[in-house]
Parts: C-alpha cells; sequence; structure tokens
C-alpha cells in the first residue's frame, strides 16, 4: 500500500460491523488499514468522513439488516451534504460480493463496494475518482490475513477473535458462504501461533479460534492435523488462559484432536459444533457428509473423553422434504443429547443454493414454528442444566458493570462464549477478597441460575 497517497491528517472513519465474529475479524483488519493510512475512527457517524459498514448476507434476515444499515448511512451521508460536507460510503463484506451489480443501481448513495476477498485493500476504494465505483474491489476471495496484518482488536482488551483460515471446501447444499468467500484457505500453525503470542502480550488471555470449517482447518495446505497441532502450541503459551474452539464440523474430528484439547492446560471444556440436524435423509438432502450415527458416535467419544465439556451446537429446521416425522425425529435427537447450548435457524431460501432447486419447499409458517418448537423443547433442558450449576465453585471472567444495571458486575464462565450465551451477574463478594476488575479470573460460586445466565458471589 506504499503506493498510495496518505490521507490528509484528521480523515475520520466511522465503522459499522455486522454478521458473525470472522466477519468482525475482517472489520478489525479494514481498520487496522485505515488507522495505519492515517484515519482516526469515530463513535458518531455524523462527524464521519468515511462511512463503512462490513455487512452479512447469510440468510434473509441478515441481508435486511445490512440494508437497513446501509439505508441509514445513506440518510446520514445525504444530511452531511445538505451541510456542505459529504462523507464517502463505502459496502464492504458478504453483501458487497453478492449483490454489487444490483446494489448500485437500487443505492447511488454508495460510492464504492469491497468484497469479502478484497478488504485489505479498503484505502483504494477511498482514492478520489471522478468515474463512479472506478475504485470497486470484487474480485474473486483469494486474500488471506497473517500475523503482521494490520488490525485494530475491537473487542474488550482481554479477549480477541483469532481467525485461522479463510472460505470453506464444504459442499453444504442450504449454504452460499463458499460462493461469498471461496474455498478454504488455510493459515500456517506458526502464523496463528505468532498471531496469539502477540495479543497475549497485549494483555488478551481469551482467544476464541474461528473459521467457516475450524475441523478441516489445514487440510488445503498439506496439514489435516493442523488444528490438533495449534491447540497444542497455543497449550504452551501460559499468558493465554482460555482457548475456546467455534464453528467445528462434524465430519473429520479425530481422536487427536480431541485428546489435545482433553489434555492442553488452556483449551476450555467448550466446543461449537454446528450439527444442522439429526435425520439422514434430511442430512443427506443438506450433503452434509455426515449420519446420524456418525454424529452420535462423535459426540459420544469427545464427551467420554471431556465429560465436563459444555457443547453448543446450531440446527437448520424446514430444509426443504424435511417431514413432520423427519422434524419429529429431530426433536428426539436433541431431547436425547441435551445439548448444554443450542441455536436454530429457519431455513432460508438462498438463490444459488442447490436446496433452493430442490423440490419440496417448506412453507415459511411451518418452518418458523418448527423453530419454535425446537427453541422450547431446548429451553426446558438449558434450564435443568443450568439449575445443576447451582452451588458450585466456577472460574469467571470478569467483564465490569453489568449491562442490566450498574449495582452488579458480570463476567462469563468458561462455558459462556462472549455475545452468544448468556453471562454471569455478580452480586456480592467475600470477605477478604481483593479488589474484583474487570479483565481477571476470579473464583465464583453459582447462587441462582436461569436457562443462560448465572447469579454468584466472588469467592477468590
Amino acid at each position: 500500500m506504499s503506493d498510495l497517497p496518505a490521507p490528509l491528517p484528521g480523515h475520520r472513519v466511522h465503522l459499522v460491523s455486522l454478521g458473525c465474529p470472522k466477519n468482525r475479524v475482517d472489520s478489525e483488519i479494514m481498520l487496522g488499514h485505515l488507522t495505519k493510512g492515517g484515519y482516526m475512527v469515530v463513535d458518531n457517524a455524523e462527524d464521519a468522513d468515511v462511512l463503512l459498514v462490513n455487512t452479512c448476507a447469510f440468510i434473509d434476515e441478515a441481508k435486511a439488516e445490512s440494508v437497513d444499515a446501509i439505508l441509514e448511512l445513506a440518510e446520514i451521508k445525504e444530511r452531511s451534504a445538505q451541510r456542505g460536507h459529504a462523507p464517502r460510503l463505502v459496502v464492504a463484506g458478504c453483501l458487497a460480493q453478492r449483490h454489487a451489480a444490483e446494489l448500485r443501481v437500487e443505492m447511488p448513495e454508495v460510492d464504492a463496494f469491497v468484497g469479502t476477498g478484497e478488504y485489505h485493500r479498503v484505502l483504494e476504494a477511498l482514492l478520489p475518482s471522478a468515474v463512479p465505483h472506478d475504485h470497486d474491489l470484487l474480485g474473486k476471495p483469494w486474500y488471506v490475513a497473517d500475523h503482521v496484518t494490520p488490525r485494530v482488536v475491537s473487542t474488550e482488551p482481554w479477549t480477541a477473535y483469532v481467525k485461522i483460515a479463510e472460505g470453506c471446501s464444504q459442499p453444504c447444499a442450504f449454504c452460499i458462504i463458499p460462493k461469498l468467500r471461496g474455498k478454504q484457505r488455510s493459515r500456517q500453525v506458526d502464523d496463528v501461533v505468532a498471531e496469539c503470542r502477540d495479543l497475549a502480550t497485549r494483555g488478551v488471555i481469551e482467544i476464541n479460534l474461528v473459521a467457516q470449517d475450524l475441523t478441516h482447518y489445514g487440510e488445503d495446505i498439506g496439514d489435516p492435523g493442523a488444528l490438533q497441532h495449534l491447540v497444542q502450541k497455543l497449550g504452551e503459551l501460559h499468558e493465554l488462559k482460555w482457548v475456546r474452539l467455534l464453528y467445528a464440523y462434524p465430519h473429520n474430528f479425530t481422536d487427536g484432536l480431541i485428546d489435545a484439547m482433553a489434555t492442553s492446560p488452556n483449551c476450555l471444556r467448550y466446543l461449537d459444533m454446528p450439527l444442522q440436524h439429526g435425520h439422514d435423509a434430511v442430512l443427506a438432502a443438506m450433503k452434509r457428509m455426515t449420519s446420524r450415527d456418525e454424529i452420535v458416535s462423535t459426540l459420544d467419544r469427545i464427551r467420554a473423553r471431556m465429560p465436563d465439556l459444555v457443547l453448543r451446537t446450531t440446527l437448520l429446521v424446514g430444509h426443504p422434504g424435511e417431514t413432520e416425522a423427519h422434524f419429529q425425529d429431530l426433536l428426539a435427537f436433541v431431547e436425547a443429547q441435551r445439548f448444554d447450548r443450542l441455536g436454530v435457524f429457519a431455513y432460508s431460501q438462498e438463490e444459488g443454493t442447490l436446496s433452493a432447486r430442490l423440490p419440496d419447499q417448506v412453507p415459511s409458517i411451518v418452518r418458523k414454528a418448527r423453530r419454535a418448537a425446537v427453541m422450547k423443547l431446548q429451553e426446558g433442558i438449558a434450564k435443568h442444566k443450568a439449575r445443576e450449576m447451582v452451588g458450585r465453585v466456577v472460574e469467571v471472567l470478569i467483564e465490569g458493570a453489568s449491562q442490566e444495571t450498574d449495582l452488579l458486575l458480570q463476567g462469563r464462565t468458561q462455558g459462556q462464549a462472549p455475545d452468544i450465551d448468556g453471562v454471569t451477574y455478580i452480586n456480592d463478594v467475600a470477605d477478604g477478597v481483593p479488589e474484583v476488575r474487570a479483565g481477571q479470573l476470579r473464583r465464583v460460586k453459582l447462587s441462582r441460575a436461569a436457562a443462560h445466565d448465572f447469579v454468584g458471589k466472588v469467592v477468590a
């Protein structure tokens, strides 16, 4: 980027980042390049010279949220223009990659589009030009960041996401991600370790490893055991206290990886494994490359080695061809497996996917009803499992004052991933316990539990 002219001092950028933690890392890298190029990040969009939104396009709801965010920033741009100052509006991410051609027509307020493989070139999208969209960056995704890539971590100083691979090579029939993000492109293990080491030196004690598909990390670079090796090497970084695995595909979950998780001193007894369904006919229609028996066998192996594991999964209901019998079987599967955490998506018919062309599309009202039924079942399971935790003393990462009231502190147990799993409220501190501060790991005795949240007292 050295051949690009440096922006004038005082240029200000306001960023809206939507979607998953993987998208958040992309946003942080864009901010890294922008700040290195002389831009200053501002919280108030009205003060910005650049309005940047990093969009999601995974399902219809995500696309609608992205469009709403663009329209809101477009209104701010128009108001600013009336005052004689028109900021540039840049749309990045999955929606840009997928729908830039239509958006150019429908949203002429947008000055540039930046695709999922070009976010590291965001400064180029800000170069002056008399030709509309002369600096759109929408090539085929190929880019992979490394540990020296500029990045502004936007999470609290004690936690961070680390993306270990880009793209996805799985053939899931319902998913548009491979078309938006390209095939899987893994980073080298030592490069990921170097990034985590650097984050640890800056005070990060919790690392959340993310990718579209953690389990097949390394296969594309000839290292099929890469995730196992990474967990083992991160276990040697004593400054890191918590290492969490998010988005692990059930296929190819090896005994070696299970052993690495079980023996690493900082790998949490937590696993996010999206399963999508529990019936073989639906799994086959989804092209999930696994069966119910294989899923159950994998879960049994993991739980046998780590009985205290907190297991999160994601299910997809209402896929084309899912009958009422299939759905009832899924409910039985959820009841039998008793997942600690569970999220449910109602199927979204995404243009460009194989599933969108299948017959027997399930009506929207049925999809939504099935989602509600699974969530109701899971709510009861989650409440029961949470009550079993009452009375236990657990390690909690303190995060500061509660978002609900300044009278309480809040934090997270090892079984509560950031943003998705609830929190632990601190309503008391035992006598003689040193001052409790944000960013600390403290021992908390749990006194009350809801389906997703706990209440407890710091005892050490």
